[in-house]
């Protein structure tokens, strides 16, 4: 329940509780938040009666005046005010970064994605992130004053206070370049966080793992990074480090925490040059490039052609010893792969599905490629700035304006 502030009088509970409901309700009549909230009509009443006159709800024409009611005294009508406020929702990738500025419940107002150098410093990167942000607000048709919470996914373990530990290379702090004290004048709640975190928020909520309480949302495109929920509870640690992919370098049959992507385009150069597959067919003849994009390969096995079918069967045994060492620490229902990779990587999975069992002594999760996308990070970032402002963002901003009634 929102927490209305004690001291603002009595009564204060009741507006909590009607707040609450609001949010989930549409519109509404006092009978409806009588029956959901178990409340008295006058207790109802006085609620309504607050929060409208903080313009924290709006009271809407009644059925009549709405052409709806035929007879008798018409209910009074209730809804959310539309005009609280926006949240932003950041996925700050290595390599990227997406913006989005969405209202309180369903609407993405603007959205924008643009690729990063990773060679930026931490000031610039600081200075990016700012300046995209302003850019889609401005998008948005919405002035930097109405933002009500800000979620920031970032490629770093991130603590309850928003900051990265030390990394030796320095790939955290870049990554995650001070973010909670530089947006901290820009909305009154704001929320730094693993994106693995936050990608097993979007699929808790809109994707795979709805309605389950034990699952893991493995980020597998350049890194993996899993984001894990036990018993409904997001896990996090002493320095949000649960999940955190440097685990896969000790890993025999796996030896590293680069993802998928890399996985791909190690195993075709490794089967031309054991003479596995023809280094002039569709598939080895990639194998010339600086870079292998993994689609191509990952869309020639969904064809069937023999070549891509055996890479994808040698990476999906290495997906089924990280899904099987998560699956022993864990023990997750389900194991979601996430990330732009996730749209094709079902050849993968389906080799991996197959080899699972063995890589465990518990029951194997069920493997699953996230229906996501690349947006899954940008989509979990928004829904966590959204309960955000559900839960702190909009009670405070009902808490001044109750206090200056």
């Amino acid at each position: 329940m929102s927490d209305i502030s004690a001291d603002l009088g009595t009564g204060r509970a009741s507006v909590g509780a009607v707040l609450d409901y609001a949010w989930t309700a549409g519109e509404f009549t006092a009978t409806d938040a009588m029956a959901s909230i178990s409340i008295t009509r006058s207790t109802a009443i006085e609620a309504l009666a607050t929060l409208v006159g903080a313009k924290i709800l709006t009271e809407l024409p009644n059925a009549r005046a709405a052409g709806a009611y035929r007879a008798g005294r018409p209910a009074r009508r209730f809804t959310l005010s539309p005009d609280l406020g926006v949240v932003a929702g950041i996925d700050a990738g290595d390599t990227h970064l997406a913006v989005t500025i969405a209202d309180l419940l369903d609407t993405t107002l603007a959205h924008r994605r643009v690729e990063l150098d990773p060679q930026q410093t931490p000031a610039q990167r600081r200075a990016t992130i700012l300046q995209h942000l302003d850019r889609s607000l401005a998008e948005a048709g919405h002035t930097p004053e109405s933002l009500l919470a800000i979620c920031v996914g970032v490629a770093a373990p991130v603590d309850r206070d928003g900051a990265s530990p030390p990394h030796p290379q320095g790939f955290w702090e870049r990554t995650n370049p001070g973010l909670a004290a530089a947006l901290a004048d820009r909305a009154p709640v704001i929320e730094v966080k693993n994106d693995a975190l936050v990608a097993a928020v979007a699929e808790g909520s809109l994707g795979e793992a709805v309605g389950c309480r034990d699952y893991v949302a493995l980020l597998a495109g350049e890194r993996f990074g899993g984001g894990v929920v036990v018993d409904g509870h997001l896990l996090h640690g002493a320095h949000g480090g649960v999940g955190e992919g440097i685990v896969f370098d000790h890993i025999i049959g796996v030896g590293s925490a680069f993802g998928l992507s890399y996985a791909v385009q190690d195993e075709v150069r490794a089967a031309v040059t054991l003479g596995e597959i023809d280094g002039r067919g569709p598939v080895g003849g990639l194998s010339d490039a600086a870079r292998i994009d993994p689609r191509t390969v990952l869309a020639a096995a969904a064809a069937g052609d023999p070549d891509a079918v055996l890479v994808c069967s040698r990476v999906g045994e290495k997906l089924a010893r990280i899904v099987g060492v998560l699956g022993s620490m864990y023990d997750p229902a389900r194991v979601i792969v996430c990330g732009a990779i996730a749209e094709s990587i079902e050849p993968v999975v389906a080799a991996a599905r197959a080899v699972l069992p063995d890589q465990l002594h518990l029951p194997a999760p069920e493997l699953l490629a996230s229906s996501l996308g690349a947006e899954v990070v940008s989509l979990g970032a928004v829904a966590t700035a959204r309960r955000a402002a559900r839960e702190r963002a909009v009670p405070l901003l009902a808490e001044r304006r109750l206090a200056r009634a």
